[in-house]
């Protein structure tokens, strides 16, 4: 292996563990909120924020491992979701 594949992996793996303890927690617990009809407030955007900039410096990482796309599409997917309905809520409260 490569010394640019070792540190890759290690990359990878570091993304997937923040993942499972704190990103996807996050973004399920925001689906939640909503999918009750509830606003983002101001850390909620700035979480979305924070995950959207990260992605787009990993793109490059991403393109070259095939292995996880199909699950950066699910996450992609899911903050779309959120972002979308919390739109939806802010603007029928107003």
């Amino acid at each position: 292996m490569s010394d640019t594949t070792i540190k890759e992996a290690g990359t990878i793996q570091v993304m997937l563990q923040r993942l499972n303890e704190y990103r996807l927690p996050k973004a399920l617990e925001l689906k939640k909120k909503v999918d009750r009809g509830e606003k983002l407030d101001s850390y909620d955007i700035e979480f979305l924020e924070t995950v959207l900039t990260d992605a787009t410096h990993a793109q490059g990482l991403i393109a070259k491992h095939p292995e996880i796309q199909s699950l950066v599409g699910k996450l992609m997917s899911l903050y779309s979701e959120i972002t979308t309905k919390g739109l939806e809520n802010e603007q029928k409260k107003g």
